[in-house]
């Protein structure tokens, strides 16, 4: 284990976190040789390759995967030590944080956030606000929000991020749906007409790319709606469909509403939400506490169970890539663009 020290295993938790060269190196702002250079010597040093191909991305190998917990909790310790006497005024102080978010989002992280952030800082005060893609990077970088939460692909270079979450598409029906009375395959599923979500009135998107690209088929969709709970609770009256990511379902009663879901039989992008920030508030103790908080609340609400394992793809953090997975919490949702 010679060469192993800290700093090793601060790289070895951003590469299995961001699965992504370039992205790592973006977060901990070295050049991507340099990054190269740090898995080169993980890769040694572990005697694993840490993060392997699959397709054009790369994904964090079996090992890799296993250890990040303990290496969060190794690298959250060493920096407790560092930022105990910053930390230490924080229930001396009444900040304000204001976050950018999606409505679901909101919904679900934001007593959770609040009550995490409190224990710390008990005179601490949240604010959430409307995601507007136009207005994120103005936001961050004016400090009208301390935090952008989403997944807009609209946003500078220069931001920093983290990954948070990752989830897939689910079909939303009815529950005696007539698309249960058969198995469910690309050419069953474009017989009914579908339901788009989308703040910016855009009807199509990755569910159509799969059915165009693989399949040679074309799916209806005959209304689009700003975000996702508004046809929830009247699908029971239709054989509308409605694509919409897994975590939604951990907040409304499918079967209490008279509903069904469904796998959709395609090859899908992953869903993905990151937190970003504006680069000038990364030594900033107070805001790293709050970015660790996020990060963390975020892991105990999903990562359980909306770790996407059998079909994500990994991640990239470049919002110019052409392989940029599903924007489900940014303007094109529900499988729109």
């Amino acid at each position: 284990m010679r060469g192993y020290d800290l700093d090793l295993l601060r790289y070895l938790q951003v590469l299995i976190e961001e699965e992504s060269v370039s992205a790592a190196a973006r977060r901990m702002r070295v050049s991507e040789p340099a990054m190269s250079r740090h898995l080169g010597k993980l890769r040694s040093v572990f005697n694993d390759p840490i993060l392997v191909p699959e397709g054009r991305r790369l994904r964090a190998s079996s090992f890799a995967q296993g250890v990040l917990d303990r290496v969060q909790d190794v690298v959250r310790s060493a920096d407790t030590l560092i930022k105990t006497r910053a930390l230490m005024d924080l229930r001396n102080i009444a900040p304000k944080f204001t976050i950018r978010a999606n409505d679901l989002i909101v919904a679900a992280i934001g007593l959770p956030l609040l009550r995490a952030l409190r224990k710390d800082c008990p005179r601490c005060e949240l604010v959430f606000t409307a995601e507007w893609d136009d207005l994120v990077y103005d936001a961050l970088r004016h400090e009208a929000a301390d935090l952008y939460i989403g997944a807009t692909d609209m946003m500078k270079p220069e931001i920093r991020r983290q990954t948070l979450m990752r989830d897939r598409m689910i079909g939303l029906v009815r529950r005696d749906h007539p698309i249960f009375d058969e198995p469910i395959t690309p050419e069953s599923m474009t017989r009914y007409d579908y339901i788009s979500v989308s703040r910016r009135g855009r009807a199509f998107g990755p569910i159509d790319d799969a059915l165009r690209d693989h399949h040679g088929l074309k799916r209806r969709v005959v209304m689009v709606v700003p975000n996702y709970h508004a046809m929830v609770e009247s699908m029971r009256h239709t054989d509308l469909v409605l694509p919409l990511p897994g975590i939604v379902l951990d907040h409304i009663s499918v079967e209490a509403l008279g509903l069904a879901t469904f796998e959709f039989p395609l090859v899908l992008p992953a869903i993905e939400a990151f937190q970003a920030w504006h680069p000038r508030k990364d030594a900033d103790p107070v805001h790293r506490w709050l970015r660790e908080t996020l990060f963390q609340v975020f892991r105990h609400e999903f990562h359980e169970h909306r770790s996407v394992k059998d079909d994500v793809y990994g991640t990239t953090s470049n919002p110019s890539s052409s392989t940029t997975p599903t924007n489900f919490l940014g303007s094109a949702t529900a499988g729109s663009k």
